[in-house]
Order: structure tokens, then C-alpha cells, then sequence
């Protein structure tokens, strides 16, 4: 038998949206960046309060923002960003012709880099990508990796698949790498604390006492 509790009968953290008791933000220690991180999250994504971890990017890192939606070809301050020449914009998406960062500086005196990362299914990625036009024209960037998702409550399409805060990760050594950030060590190394400690958690609280199941309703909030 599924034990069903609803969210709303629980206190609510409303900055990651999780219930208090199980609430992560005691874990993300924000990190400054010279790059702005832009997260397009689907709609869908935006309902996983309980396990999606484009929150936990955007709360992470200073200079982001969060845009929830499928079509952003009209999206009026996504278009400002874009077209601002001060800005390089990039989007993260893997395809043979990306630019890899392992091996590329993307740096260009006296602009800014822009990163717009996809936080969605892979189904849902390819639709927002080929909809918004205005992300369709940015270069792309991505990178080779050889590290395993440590998503154990989430099965992931492949084995080099990783999770959005995980792939923001690897992004973030690759641009310290090339001198385009300066981030400490101990930063990078406590990037994944709230990832981590909410796979824990969930871990923990797949079974309930009895061993059977537990599911939660987490009601769609509209902005």
C-alpha cells in the first residue's frame, strides 16, 4: 500500500521548495562567478520540488537566473541577454559540432560569458531547443567526461549522462581551468553538498517503517 502525503499539510521551505523537515538549503554555500548562468527549466522540471536540482544550481551560483517554459522565442529579457553585445552566449547541449570545453577557452577580453543550460529530460530538451529559435542560433558547448551521475533515485538515459547540477560542475572546473573563473578548491569540492545530501535523504525515505513504498503529491505551483 503507497502512503500518499500532500505537501500542503507540511511546512514549506520557500526557497527550495521542499518540505522543512527535509529542507537542503542548511547545504549550498553560493559560489561568485564572472560567467551568468542562465537556467531554462521546463515546466515539468519546475514540479519536481522533491528531487530536481535546478533549483539547487540557480541557489548555488551567485550570477544566475531561473526561466521556467518550453518556447523562449519571444522571451523578452532571454532576447535581451542574447543580444547584448557585451555578451558570448553559449548553450549547453551535446552535438557533434559543440565546442568541447576540455579543450577550448571560450574567454574574450571584455565580454561576458553567457551559459544557458537545459534543465529537462532529454525528450523535453530536444523540443525546447528546437521550438525556442532564439537558443536554436547559439553555439553550443559541452565536454568529455568520464564521471557516473551519483543520482541513485533517478535512472539516467546513459551511463555518461549527468544530472544539471553535475554537469554545472563540470562546467565550472573547465572554465577555472582555462583562468576564466578563480574558484577555491573547497568550493568546487562542496558544490554537490545539497545534491548529495538530498539523494541521501531520498534514499532513506524510499521505504517507510513497514518497508512498503512511500510517494509524495507535490502540487503544481503556478508563479
Amino acid at each position: 500500500m503507497l502512503v500518499e502525503e500532500s505537501i500542503e499539510s507540511r511546512d514549506v521551505c520557500y526557497k527550495c521548495y521542499r518540505p522543512k523537515k527535509s529542507c537542503m538549503c542548511k547545504y549550498i554555500n553560493q559560489i561568485d562567478t564572472n560567467t551568468q548562468f542562465i537556467i531554462l527549466m521546463h515546466p515539468k522540471e519546475y514540479r519536481k520540488t522533491k528531487n530536481g536540482t535546478g533549483y539547487f544550481t540557480h541557489r548555488s551560483l551567485s550570477n544566475s537566473q531561473v526561466f521556467i517554459g518550453i518556447d523562449f522565442t519571444k522571451h523578452e529579457v532571454i532576447n535581451e541577454i542574447i543580444n547584448d553585445k557585451n555578451n558570448n552566449c553559449y548553450i549547453l547541449y551535446p552535438d557533434e559540432k559543440s565546442i568541447k570545453l576540455n579543450t577550448t577557452n571560450i574567454k574574450e577580453q571584455g565580454k561576458t560569458n553567457v551559459i544557458f543550460i537545459i534543465d529537462a529530460t532529454w525528450p523535453c530538451s530536444k523540443k525546447m531547443l528546437r521550438v525556442s529559435k532564439n537558443l536554436e542560433s547559439l553555439p553550443k558547448i559541452s565536454f568529455e567526461h568520464t564521471k557516473h551521475s551519483a543520482f541513485k533515485i533517478k535512472t539516467q538515459p546513459n551511463a555518461y549522462c549527468l544530472s544539471t547540477i553535475e554537469s554545472t560542475l563540470c562546467i565550472l572546473e573547465l572554465l577555472n581551468y582555462h583562468g576564466i573563473e578563480s574558484i577555491s578548491q573547497k568550493e568546487l569540492d562542496g558544490f554537490l553538498n545539497p545534491f548529495e545530501k538530498m539523494v541521501e535523504y531520498q534514499v532513506q525515505c524510499s521505504v517507510d517503517s513497514n518497508g512498503q513504498a512511500i510517494r509524495y503529491k507535490i502540487p503544481y505551483k503556478k508563479r
